[in-house]
């Protein structure tokens, strides 16, 4: 087994631990790039917590970027697609549904590892008329430090390759308005995206994120949240000691 896919192999199952209530049976997924060519995706229908190598499947991303500019006819055109991209046709698991979306944001937007789940925390949120709120605005420096000045948000699509084109659509649109890519992307009612450059920098995303969500729920409860400034947050994010505080979260 590759050190790739073994670092990809500790944070799924880190992320999938029930203690953390990120995800259940066989819900999120993961990804991460092997070269320029393939990445290692999650297979659909893999239980996370309990996950062995071959749960994963590598493919490449050629035909799955050119699925995204010029979408199949049905939805079973798209998984034919998802087989043919199979780096090795042997292998009997299928990619995950959501293998669009972790394609484009390894390829377009500078991601190494990709951490998706379906966090109870942020799920309580974004199933709410306040996932947007929540997403757009930061409550407290470490928040900033580690999760950006903003989430990008993304509305209710379908999942599979609608999902992923709203997810570019708002990703571009995050990436225009801060000159970088965002390291969380909100899904209303379905979940969270986290983007890294190792296994542990997702790994702490993801749980200032629910940390974050867990913060926002208890201030709706006992009155109304207080937001951080725009000057502040934007003081926080570029201070040069939270840069370097940044740089260290990301080691492996």
């Amino acid at each position: 087994m590759s050190d790739t896919l073994s670092a990809l192999l500790d944070m799924t199952r880190t992320l999938g631990k029930p203690e953390m209530e990120y995800v259940i049976i066989g819900e999120g997924n993961t990804s991460c790039r092997i070269d320029e060519d393939s990445f290692w995706i999650k297979a659909s229908g893999q239980g996370m917590h309990m996950i062995a190598p071959e749960g994963f499947v590598a493919v490449r991303f050629a035909p799955i970027l050119e699925m995204l500019e010029r979408p199949p006819g049905d939805l079973a055109a798209q998984k034919a697609v998802m087989q043919a991209a199979k780096v090795d046709p042997s292998v009997p698991v299928v990619p995950s549904v959501e293998v669009t979306f972790h394609a484009m944001l390894l390829a377009e937007f500078g991601a190494q590892v990709i951490g998706h789940t379906h966090a109870l925390a942020v799920n309580r949120i974004l199933c709410s008329s306040r996932a947007q709120q929540f997403a757009t605005q930061r409550m407290y420096p470490d928040e900033v430090v580690l999760c950006g000045p903003q989430s990008a948000f993304v509305p209710y699509v379908d999942p599979g390759l609608p999902l992923a084109l709203a997810i570019r659509d708002s990703a571009r649109r995050y990436a225009d308005e801060h000159n970088e890519a965002p390291k969380v992307i909100l899904l209303a009612n379905h979940g969270l995206i986290v983007l890294g450059q190792t296994p542990t920098e997702v790994l702490n995303i993801t749980a200032m994120t629910v940390k974050a969500a867990h913060i926002f729920a208890g201030a709706c409860a006992i009155g109304e949240p207080v937001f951080m400034s725009r000057e502040d947050i934007q003081h926080i994010y570029k201070r040069p000691d939270e840069i370097y505080r940044r740089k260290q979260f990301v080691q492996r």
